[in-house]
């Protein structure tokens, strides 16, 4: 009988509580890791792959994710998660909501779910969980539920929708959000949304840390506003354009709003997703300052880290909230640097050019036309590895925003670490490895990419997923091998 599955030789770990990578070997058996040491033995293992020194990484557990979003569930599931094994990503969690897009449906999650479910079954060559977002009042009733069956414990607040839409400006969004005539997905909600996680938290003690509600910190007022006068003064096209009309400063004032609430409503796991600008991280340092008792997590993107409103290429680069001029991004990496920034994600949201685009027949309307959103999980951890370390960011410290610190959030017990006991989630990197992003070799159905042309100095060859081989020399191999992570719940 085989001692052990595999073993990974000669490869330089990464692991979030040291700084530097330590040369050792890792043994894998049933799906877990079994061993990290120098030398250890072969004897009859299964399968022996040299690392031959390069890094190895804990698989990326990216926390921010859109499968579905304008394309069939079930399509995204396969094509997105190979696009996510390209780029060393062992884990996505995916956001859901009722309403347009995604299924394009209605009604209660207990209806709705199970599709979502059955669309990513067998399909996915990584491991996928969900967060949901209560949109309506039935919504915040079903939270236990949705804990104790499906085992989903993060919602999600939109805080722009009800009064500006997903592109642009919008007169009815209950419409787009398919709300009842006589509820409105506002302020008032959002507080409602935030009881209704904080009574769940009460009543799952045993897992109270890892129930936890993430917003989406933009105004819809200042949004409104000023994209009118962006369109009206007519100075601006493109991603300049698109960033004016949503003003970091409106990234500020919602998430002071959302941080006040979450006072009020006693609910102290709360994640700030996407901060694009200085302004944005300032105040959520603020309110942690003015909350201590809240357990703030800020998270930024690798689009928001890589890409600016100049160098990205063309209008691909429209996202919500939008890219940001070169001193925002700048500002984001001394937040990186200093420790303020728990986590990196893709925001990966997978829109070929013929959604994305569409035919405006103004240029200087173009951006407002089209729509929001870009994949990007190929590039994360090359992406966070190129302009980190010569920035001076650890590598240890790189495992920790793209792994560790995730996985610990979203209640993810087995997820990043390379360390006995742990699923055998490994990426393997090529750090001296320099190659230029080009779409067409993503696996992504995504044809353009904001990053196109950009010049990365580190390379993901191999990806395993609980010791399944499924990037091997830069190539997807393999049947999809993904699970769905979220357990049922109990009350105690």
């Amino acid at each position: 009988m085989a001692e052990y599955d595999l073993v990974v030789k000669d490869a330089r770990v990464v692991t979030h509580d040291r700084d530097d990578a330590r040369t050792a070997d890792i043994a894998v058996s049933g799906g877990r890791i079994a061993a990290v040491a120098p030398g250890i033995a072969v004897g009859d293992t299964r399968r022996v792959v040299d690392a031959g020194g390069r890094l190895a990484f804990p698989g990326v557990v990216d926390a921010h994710q859109h499968w579905g979003i304008y394309n069939p569930p079930a399509e995204d599931a396969v094509t997105e998660s190979r696009a996510c094994a390209q780029g060393g990503v062992t884990t996505a969690l995916t956001y859901i909501r009722t309403g347009r897009y995604y299924l394009n449906k209605g009604g209660t999650y207990a209806d709705f779910f199970p599709e979502v479910l059955d669309a990513a079954s067998g399909r996915a060559h990584i491991d996928y969980g969900f967060h949901l977002a209560p949109m309506s009042r039935a919504h915040i009733a079903e939270i236990p539920d949705l804990i104790e069956r499906f085992g989903v414990s993060s919602f999600k607040v939109f805080m722009f929708y009800g009064g500006h839409g997903l592109h642009g400006r919008s007169d009815d969004q209950n419409a787009f959000l398919m709300l009842p005539e006589d509820e409105r997905y506002d302020y008032a909600h959002f507080e409602f949304v935030m009881r209704g996680v904080q009574a769940a938290r009460e009543r799952f003690p045993g897992i109270a840390d890892e129930i936890s509600l993430s917003l989406h910190c933009e105004t819809a007022e200042i949004m409104t506003a000023y994209t009118k006068l962006v369109e009206e003064s007519g100075d601006l096209t493109g991603l300049a354009a698109y960033s004016a009309s949503r003003p970091q400063h409106s990234e500020g004032l919602a998430v002071s709003v959302a941080s006040y609430l979450a006072h009020e409503t006693e609910l102290p796991t709360i994640n700030l997703l996407h901060l694009s600008s200085r302004k944005a991280v300032d105040a959520a340092v603020r309110m942690s300052r003015a909350f201590p008792h809240i357990d703030f997590r800020r998270e930024v993107t690798v689009g928001h880290l890589l890409a600016d409103i100049t160098t990205a290429h063309g209008l691909g680069g429209k996202v919500n909230p939008p890219l940001r001029p070169r001193d925002d991004v700048e500002a984001l990496w001394e937040y990186v640097l200093d420790g303020t920034v728990d986590w990196v994600v893709s925001d990966h949201a997978c829109c070929r050019e013929e959604v994305k685009f569409g035919e405006p027949k103004n240029p200087k309307d173009a951006v407002f036309l089209a729509r929001s959103g870009f994949g990007g999980a190929e590039y994360l951890l090359a992406g966070v590895i190129t302009e980190g370390t010569k920035r001076g960011l650890s590598l240890g410290r790189i495992a920790a925003l793209t792994s560790w610190n995730p996985a610990r959030r979203y209640g993810l017990r087995t997820k990043g670490a390379l360390a006995p006991g742990f699923d055998a989630d490994i990426a393997l990197v090529d750090p001296g490895r320099t190659w230029t992003v080009r779409a067409a070799e993503s696996e992504s159905t995504q044809e353009y990419t904001p990053f196109e042309g950009f010049e990365l100095t580190a390379q993901v060859t191999d990806t395993f997923v609980r010791g399944h081989h499924v990037l091997r020399a830069g190539q997807v191999v393999g049947e999809p091998v993904g699970t769905y992570l979220h357990r049922p719940a109990r009350a105690t």
